[in-house]
């Protein structure tokens, strides 16, 4: 199984000279099974770069997998060249639409009305698939499977665990750990508190011992506290902690927020490894990256 980072920022698209090293375009992973089967994990503006690789291998037979429909998840797909390409195949995976009542197929006809673009998805020359998933629901693409697990976030995410060819791998998506809504004080607040631990408790459960995990690392701790919660976003030192929690092998840190260069990436990144007490090197630690446009990820 091979990853590759196709687009690492959040929220919005931040390409210039101050994000060159990391990169300035929005969520999009490459997930490649040994097989050669491809399963694209959202569809932000990096989905555009990998399509100009794609047409070196015609024709294409794509699983994207989206975690969410907000826009900078979903705002490449208009621009997923295969789509326009006879005898090329694409098959658009993820939730049911909690305010529309609709499945995922929304996501297409929303983005390709003609008053926003200027293709109708009637136009698309690939065959088109929807299938909107339940959570839990495996999904078989060739030697791998895609399973839905649900995150936390204002709208419905799936993170996706993906395992094959004796691997495995999760990405988050977008997410917040769950966090009280209630104060101490509140009679509700043990209940509440109960509630969330055992779903923490559930998702961990999926998540032992994984052999990569990507996780939405928006925020430092500080920058949470100050203003952040309830975003639907991570920390790094959050999830620092939760990767070690868990067991992972390979952890990499996503969802750059998009008015940081990459030289304060870098700075904060450092920070919160070393405020977390991380040994890098040592036998019991995982490997912590930050997500880099470009980089491959062989497991």
């Amino acid at each position: 199984m091979k990853v590759r980072f196709w687009g690492v920022r959040g929220s919005i698209a931040s390409p210039g000279p101050h994000t060159i090293r990391y990169g300035g375009n929005t969520t999009c992973i490459e997930v490649r099974g040994d097989d050669g089967s491809l399963v694209i994990l959202d569809a932000g503006t990096g989905i555009f770069p990998l399509a100009q690789a794609l047409l070196k291998e015609l024709p294409v037979r794509a699983n994207i997998f989206i975690t969410h429909t907000h826009w900078d998840h979903i705002q490449g797909l208009p621009f997923f060249t295969p789509l326009y390409i006879p005898g090329n195949t694409v098959r658009i995976h993820g939730a049911h639409d909690l305010v529309t009542s609709r499945g995922i197929e929304q996501v297409m006809d929303v983005q390709m009305q003609y008053s926003f673009f200027p293709i109708r998805e009637a136009e698309l020359r690939a065959k088109m698939e929807y299938e909107t998933l339940k959570i839990g629901d495996s999904v078989p693409v060739g030697s791998l499977t895609v399973t839905p697990v649900m995150m936390s976030h204002p709208v419905t995410n799936f993170g996706y665990r993906v395992e094959g060819d004796g691997r495995t791998m999760f990405f988050t998506g977008d997410h917040e750990p769950w966090v009280n809504i209630y104060a101490p004080e509140d009679d509700e607040f043990a209940d509440y508190q109960q509630m969330i631990d055992q779903q923490q408790a559930e998702l961990d459960r999926h998540l032992l011992g994984l052999d990569f995990m990507i996780a939405d690392s928006s925020y430092t701790a500080a920058e949470y506290k100050a203003g952040k919660i309830g975003w639907g976003h991570g920390t790094y030192e959050g999830h620092i902690a939760w990767a070690r929690r868990l067991g992972v092998k390979r952890f990499a840190c996503t969802h750059h927020e998009p008015t940081r260069s990459d030289d304060q990436l870098e700075t904060v990144f450092a920070a919160a490894l070393a405020s977390s007490g991380y040994r890098a090197g040592t036998a019991d630690e995982p490997e912590i990256m930050l997500a880099r446009e470009g980089v491959e990820i062989q497991l």
